[in-house]
């Protein structure tokens, strides 16, 4: 699935990073706990969170991961939006809650890779 397909399904704002949208992902997760993420998520490209702070761009780029979707109608403040924009990760927000966020990119086809 590319980034353009996620933005559609989730109906997100993106607020950096819309030249990667025709990047290619196969794998995302959903968490609001950093230490998790970084202790559990393996070849993940889309993490889905409602936490609005610079460690959840950091996280994502030590990841490896190349797109951040806010999940709750939250909205990215300037700080967060220039850092996704300096590590070059797209960086969108939805108006769904994190359950509704992943059960529709899970029916659009994009899955955790483990345990499927």
């Amino acid at each position: 699935m590319r980034l353009r397909e996620v933005k559609d399904i989730l109906d997100a704002s993106v607020f950096s990073g819309e030249e990667h949208l025709d990047r290619e992902v196969h794998a995302a997760c959903g968490s609001d706990l950093m230490s998790d993420v970084l202790a559990f998520v393996k070849n993940q490209s889309v993490l889905l969170t409602g936490l609005l702070n610079p460690q959840v761009i950091r996280t994502a780029e030590m990841m490896d991961m190349c797109c951040v979707v806010i999940v709750r109608g939250k909205t990215p403040d300037e700080q967060i939006v220039n850092l996704a924009k300096d590590k070059d990760i797209v960086l969108m927000a939805t108006k769904y809650p994190m359950y509704s966020a992943c059960g529709k990119l899970y029916s659009g086809g994009l899955f955790q890779d483990e345990g499927r």
